[in-house]
């Protein structure tokens, strides 16, 4: 064997990601046929109409209008507090559930999740999620000395599988004294599913019974997608159920600026804590304090920054949310074309509510995207089937996709 000087739970750690190297292949492809003759579905970013990424000029223009020191000087650990309350107030708009609400500034929301998963699970423990699930969710339980267990998203019939949610959540409670539970919604990510807010009740109902037996859980919902899902506070309003709820269930929520505000690289978001006992807050800012130390120490003033001043003038909201609308638009025509010739061809997807992503279940999944490169058509294997990106292909060339599909599947 060769000499290793890696610590012993790191070495032969080697990142392999379905997402990054799907889209390689594309611009490999790309630099070979032309962009023309190509299609994008691996990537999650908006791309416009020409296959170029798309951004908010509104949010362009009050970025680089701040000065230089503006931009580059250190944030508190924990974030400007006005960013912290902006995030608040952007997560949940009219929807605030009642009980402490604090957050913490995080590197994306993909940090949000790290802190939450870090911090809230117990080392050797496992986390629960479903198993249509972005990768990523496994790959920070490793690393922070958890495993991730799942539960299957949905039941024969494409609902919500409230059942194997609950019998899961049980069987792990038996083995270990608390629970993270992650609950991707709305847009969820790989399958553009949301759950209703009667699906968000019953939840609910699991989660409260164990906790009254004693045991302790902690919710992570993870909103990365949630403004390309519908109408802002209707796709909150299950955000109300927060309230209330017993100290020992303890809710958080990842909040990102990537999608929203089209700032994927300033890697900036938060993690936002809610719970009727004010000590289970103050004790969630020292946690994520220490983390936050621990990781990147700060994060990003420039974009902190940037949130605050569209927050606080309406005039420069209001055309933001014309704008993000204009691209929410964008995205829901392609997905609308993808999900109507996929119902004409016969195709099976899982129920698209919204968001960047669209699922199709295959029985090989590498073996269908690898046949689609014959039509030039690229889209991301996943364990249980195909994730076509409608956020990155075009209107034009989302036409005949789902039936280059399920050619490939036969």
């Amino acid at each position: 064997m060769s000499m290793t000087m890696a610590a012993t739970h790191a070495a032969g750690r080697k990142l392999k990601d379905a997402i990054f190297d799907a889209n390689r292949a594309c611009n490999e492809a790309i630099k070979i046929h032309g962009a023309d003759s190509v299609t994008n579905a691996t990537i999650g970013v908006v791309l416009n109409e020409d296959g170029k990424l798309a951004t908010l000029t509104t949010v362009e223009k009050i970025f680089r209008s701040m000065e230089m020191s503006e931009l580059v000087a250190y944030a508190p650990i924990v974030g400007l507090p006005d960013y912290l309350n902006a995030a608040i107030d952007w997560t949940f708009a009219d929807c605030k559930p009642e009980g402490h609400i604090a957050a913490i500034a995080t590197a994306g929301g993909t940090g949000a999740i790290h802190h939450a998963i870090a911090n809230y699970a117990e080392r050797g423990d496992a986390v629960l999620t479903g198993d249509w699930r972005w990768g990523t969710y496994d790959i920070i339980c490793n690393e922070t000395g958890k495993r991730l267990e799942t539960f299957k998203l949905f039941d024969d019939a494409l609902n919500f599988n409230i059942m194997d949610f609950a019998v899961k959540v049980d069987a792990l409670l038996k083995e270990q004294n608390s629970l993270l539970v992650i609950i991707n919604t709305p847009a969820h990510n790989p399958t553009g599913y949301a759950l209703s807010l009667d699906e968000w009740d019953k939840v609910l109902d699991v989660l409260k019974a164990q906790v009254s037996a004693g045991k302790k859980i902690s919710l992570l919902v993870d909103v990365a997608y949630i403004d390309f899902a519908g109408e802002k506070n209707s796709t909150r309003a299950f955000m109300k159920k927060f309230s209330n709820l017993p100290e020992n269930l303890f809710v958080m929520i990842s909040f990102s600026m990537s999608k929203s505000f089209t700032f994927y690289g300033q890697r900036t978001g938060a993690l936002i804590g809610v719970s009727a006992d004010e000590k289970i807050i103050d004790e969630f800012k020292e946690v994520g304090k220490y983390s936050s130390r621990a990781t990147w120490s700060n994060i990003n003033r420039g974009s902190q920054a940037t949130l605050v001043k569209l927050m606080n003038d309406t005039e420069i909201l209001s055309q933001y949310e014309a704008e993000r609308d204009g691209l929410y638009q964008m995205v829901k025509r392609r997905a609308d074309v993808f999900v109507d010739e996929a119902k004409a061809c016969g195709l099976k997807i899982v129920p698209y509510k919204g968001g960047f992503f669209i699922a199709v279940p295959a029985e090989d999944p590498a073996a269908v995207c690898q046949k689609l490169h014959d039509d030039l058509v690229f889209a991301v294997p996943l364990k249980l089937g195909v994730r076509v990106a409608a956020c990155s292909i075009s209107f034009e060339k989302m036409h005949g996709v789902a039936e280059k599909i399920l050619r490939a599947m036969k």
